[in-house]
């Protein structure tokens, strides 16, 4: 029996990191209204990734419009 190091296939596409511009199209919010819903606590908050840079996880934003949709529904 021999072991081979094969590649991870399941990392999850929901872990991608997204910038703020992937961030503006994928909710329909211009920056501004991200950051103030992310200081009234209603938005998901961002990872540092360098000195000057943050992203936000794919997931994150997933769960937060997945939110979104079910208090839309009566």
């Amino acid at each position: 029996m021999s072991t081979t190091s094969e590649p991870r296939t399941d990392v999850r596409r929901a872990d991608r990191l997204l910038n703020k511009w992937a961030v503006e199209q994928q909710t329909s919010l211009d920056i501004t209204t991200i950051y103030r819903k992310m200081k009234a606590g209603t938005f998901p908050q961002p990872v540092r990734i360098g000195k000057r840079r943050v992203a936000w996880r794919e997931s994150d934003i997933a769960a937060w419009q997945a939110n979104l949709e079910v208090g839309t529904r009566l």
